[in-house]
Parts: structure tokens; C-alpha cells; sequence
């Protein structure tokens, strides 16, 4: 039997390096327990907790287009967008929650309750 652990993303706005060039496609690994626990014990993260999904993405993002490595430095730089989209992607692969979305229909206005499919 063969366990995925590692997904390919596309995002929305794309890494934009210093040397100008984009990186859009990527793949994201599974975390593991010891991802979660050393990531807590980052300084960065002891002096701004707001920095812990930085350096977990970091952790976990194991391709970004031609990039040899990602960093916190890296994650760091994304667009929001992209973040936001990394975030949300994090959490549905490493969640057994059921992911549910308040949403509304944009012809009717009627309001909906949408589950959130796991990635296969």
C-alpha cells in the first residue's frame, strides 16, 4: 500500500525572485510531528508568533519552480496571496478535520454550506 505525501500546488501570484524570475509551481510534503515541534522552538517564532507558518512552509515546500531550496527568507517574501493559498493548503493536507465554507451563490444570493474535499 502507498501513502501520498507529497502534493503539487500552482499559486495564484508566484515567488518572484531577486533576479526578477517567477516560480509559480511547487510541492508540498506531508508535516511531520518534529516539523510542528522545532518550528515552536525558532527564536523568530518566540519573539513573533506570527512567524510560525513562515518557517513551517519552509519546512514542508520541497520544490518552487528552479529554486535549489526554500527558506524562511523565502516564504517571507511571497505575495499574500500566495501565503494565504500555501496556508490553506497546509492545513488541508495535514488536518483530519472536515473543512467546511460559508459561502453564497453569486446569481441567487442563496447562502451555502460547502465540505471542503481532501486532496487525493
Amino acid at each position: 500500500m502507498s501513502v501520498k505525501t507529497e502534493y503539487d500546488f500552482s499559486l495564484p501570484s508566484g515567488y518572484l525572485d531577486p533576479g526578477g524570475k517567477l516560480h509559480r509551481q511547487g510541492k508540498m510534503r506531508l508535516a511531520t510531528a518534529l516539523d510542528e515541534i522545532e518550528s515552536l522552538g525558532d527564536p523568530r517564532i518566540q519573539e513573533n508568533e506570527a512567524y510560525l507558518p513562515v518557517v513551517l512552509l519552509s519546512r514542508v515546500i520541497t520544490r518552487l519552480g528552479e529554486l535549489d531550496r526554500v527558506t524562511p527568507q523565502t516564504v517571507a517574501s511571497f505575495f499574500v496571496s500566495d501565503l494565504a493559498y500555501l496556508e490553506d493548503l497546509y492545513l488541508r493536507l495535514n488536518s483530519s478535520d472536515k473543512i467546511v465554507l460559508a459561502t453564497i451563490c453569486p446569481n441567487c444570493s442563496t447562502q451555502y454550506r460547502l465540505q471542503v474535499a481532501p486532496l487525493d
